[in-house]
């Protein structure tokens, strides 16, 4: 970096993660990469033991959050999940006079209402999708007619990444909508997907490198939404100014909006774009780091996480560098439980993880496990992910899938076609998915 961390006070830095997921996993392993760094974790996972000291307390309740905080003289907290900002963790930590990195929950409302998204898109000109918000079905079906067949309809609310669908079916788009109440009606934007994350300050922002995930069950774009079944990164077939341009173009409009409407935006502006024949398009807005697509990003991040983040919770990433990523590649592939999106299986014995946890290029991430008589167990829909890097993507996709061979439970479930696109592994597949 042009200014050393250490001449911005950033070292040592003891951090709080909120969550117990995958997200939080990676995030945790990659801030106690730094010299002297101290983690804690609340709730955390049993993966997160291993990087993290773990703490019993409700992510959702500001003032034990708060509380925490305090106990263990964080220097920055950082909140990992979305349903904690919007309702107002990250509110409840400032007014301690703690760092936290997240947005506030007036802030937050960037992915707690699509339809209040789609505003603040309009009043910045970020370059977005026609869209109609619907709180009825004549609405509704006033505005299928209108932008046709995909037809792409949101639930206006939180829905763990599983509330939108893309459909030819008009019968099923509607049954939808009247499933969600308020829903935003959007013209289906046609071009491959991917995630670009901007680490904010409410003024400032850096680019991480984009990622791409895969939301669809089963091979091939098929089957119903999930969380995420994998991703990887970096992309070939983006233009090497992307990042820069969705900064420009994106990022550093709607962040003068949001502090023109008194709400500025410090944290995570997650941005799920497609990139169509008439160039980048804004598909949703969120106020985290997706999950799985930030693991392979950190994976292959090379300067600090923890000095980034706390650099952006104080309003100085102007006086940081952007962020720094080693060669190569990284792949991430996510194991499910039986049954899962629609239900999920627990207290199944996993096995196989010990033996990667020792590999340089492999991490095992937990996202849904829990310790039950010694054992560790599923407890939840995505339960583990291994992400692996390499010196290109075939060689991390491979790494990644010897490791999820060696790992087993009952009743897992993966994709095996994960990062295969663009390298012609699947013949005939379509380079990325209808995935929202």
């Amino acid at each position: 970096m042009a200014k050393a961390a250490e001449q911005l006070g950033l070292r040592h830095v003891r951090t709080l993660v909120i969550g117990s997921g995958g997200r939080e996993h990676a995030l945790a392993l990659a801030l106690a990469r730094d010299e002297g760094a101290q983690v804690h974790a609340a709730p955390g996972n049993p993966g997160m033991a291993a990087v993290a000291h773990l703490h019993p307390v409700d992510a959702m309740d500001p003032v034990a959050v708060a509380d925490l905080a305090r106990r263990v003289e964080a220097d920055l907290v950082v909140i990992g999940p979305e349903a904690p900002l919007v309702a107002g963790v990250a509110d409840a930590i400032r007014a301690a006079g703690i760092a936290v990195y997240g947005p506030s929950r007036a802030a937050a409302r960037l992915e707690g209402s699509k339809a209040f998204a789609k505003d603040v898109m309009a009043a910045a000109g970020v370059p977005t999708a026609r869209s109609r918000v619907c709180t009825d079905q004549d609405q509704v079906a006033a505005a299928l007619a209108a932008f046709g067949p995909p037809y792409v309809v949101k639930d206006d609310g939180l829905a763990a990444g599983k509330g939108v669908l893309v459909t030819n079916d008009h019968d099923a788009a509607m049954a939808h909508a009247a499933s969600c109440g308020t829903v935003v009606i959007e013209e289906f934007l046609n071009g491959p997907e991917f995630s670009l994350f901007a680490v904010c300050d409410g003024t400032t922002a850096r680019a991480l490198q984009p990622a791409q995930d895969f939301k669809r069950i089963f091979e091939g774009g098929r089957g119903p939404n999930t969380g995420g079944m994998g991703s990887y990164s970096p992309l070939p077939w983006t233009p090497p100014t992307i990042a820069q341009d969705i900064l420009e173009t994106v990022v550093q409009p709607t962040l003068a909006e949001m502090s023109r409407r008194g709400a500025p935006f410090v944290g995570t502006l997650y941005v799920g774009l497609a990139l169509t024949a008439a160039g980048p398009r804004v598909i949703e807005f969120n106020c985290r780091f997706g999950d799985p697509d930030i693991q392979p990003v950190l994976a292959l991040l090379e300067s600090s996480l923890g000095d980034l983040l706390l650099a952006a919770a104080t309003g100085r990433l102007s006086e940081t560098d952007p962020p720094a990523f080693g060669e190569g590649a990284a792949v991430t592939v996510v194991m499910a439980s039986r049954g899962y999106p629609e239900g999920s299986s627990s207290g199944d014995v996993i096995v196989g993880t010990e033996t990667l946890t020792k590999e340089h290029d492999v991490n095992v991430i937990h996202a849904g496990t829990a310790m039950a008589g010694g054992r560790l167990v599923t407890a939840g829909g995505r339960v583990l992910t291994v992400t692996a890097t390499g010196a290109d993507i075939a060689d991390a996709r491979a790494k990644a899938y010897e490791g999820i061979n060696s790992i087993s439970f009952p009743g897992a479930q993966w994709r095996r076609d994960i990062a295969a696109e663009p390298l012609g592994v699947v013949e005939g597949a379509a380079l990325v998915e209808e995935n929202r």
